[in-house]
């Protein structure tokens, strides 16, 4: 079940404040590994672009597609104004979504066109991208086990959606293919059923003996990780079974 929407925006707040302070001290030319070609400058420019965009549709309760040029957003060049650009964009992020009635209709581009979709998909934005910062600079701070779960539920309700930017998603596909994603600690589990024309998720969470033609487990958190491109097979804490080409089919295919 999804959380509350305020519930969204206080996990976000905190993924958003671990972000700014690791980022606060450090060399912005540092590389972030799992953002090929990307600095640390980079980073901060992304995700403080997305949360004015996302910031400045929830505002105008767009329903349309509104790009950043006609949202106004300007991105700084001077590295000496990133974070500070970024914490003003975020505060009016989390401003503008606490003041929003979740179930407001709002142009999204995924599944669910309603406030609601917003303040979790920043929350898990901001995760996976304070992720990216925390190995860029060595750290290693995780995550909750309830937003790792969270993740990994939302990453499979917009993944389909996320074809209109990220087209190899299209070739997920199969005869009746099950893969199985498996949260060794939480219990949560996944099942992707690859059909001829499209894909179809399940959930059978407390590990119920259901078929599957490959398997990935891992601790919530490195599972998540995974979905989001950050761990791959053969990493320390990822563990596969099954068909060997239905998991390549998987990894070529499901970057988003």
């Amino acid at each position: 079940m999804h959380w509350d929407h305020i519930r969204y925006c206080d996990a976000a707040q905190q993924e958003i404040e671990s972000f700014a302070a690791r980022v606060r001290d450090a060399d912005l030319g540092t590389p972030v590994p799992t953002c090929p070609d990307w600095s640390l400058a980079e980073l901060i420019r992304h995700l403080g672009r997305v949360h004015r965009w996302a910031g400045g549709l929830v505002e105008r309760r767009a329903q349309r597609h509104m790009g950043a040029r006609e949202l106004g957003i300007v991105i700084p060049d001077d590295p000496a104004e990133l974070l500070p650009w970024f914490e003003e964009g975020a505060a009016v992020l989390l401003r503008t979504l606490r003041a929003a009635d979740p179930d407001e209709a709002v142009w999204s581009w995924g599944p669910d066109r309603h406030v609601r979709f917003w303040s979790r998909r920043m929350l898990h934005e901001t995760a996976v991208h304070r992720h990216d910062a925390d190995d860029a600079l060595g750290a290693q701070a995780g995550f909750s086990g309830d937003v790792a779960d969270d993740g990994i539920a939302e990453f499979a309700a917009n993944l389909e959606s996320a074809a209109a930017f990220a087209p190899k998603i299209g070739n997920l596909r199969g005869d009746g293919t099950v893969i199985a994603f498996t949260a060794s600690d939480t219990g949560t589990r996944m099942l992707l059923r690859l059909l001829p024309d499209r894909f179809v998720w399940t959930r059978a969470d407390g590990g119920d003996d259901v078929p599957a033609d490959a398997e990935v487990t891992a601790a919530a958190g490195d599972l998540y990780l995974f979905l989001w491109g950050r761990r791959r097979i053969g990493d320390p804490g990822i563990r596969t079974r099954g068909d060997e080409a239905v998991l390549a089919l998987w990894t070529e295919n499901s970057a988003v």
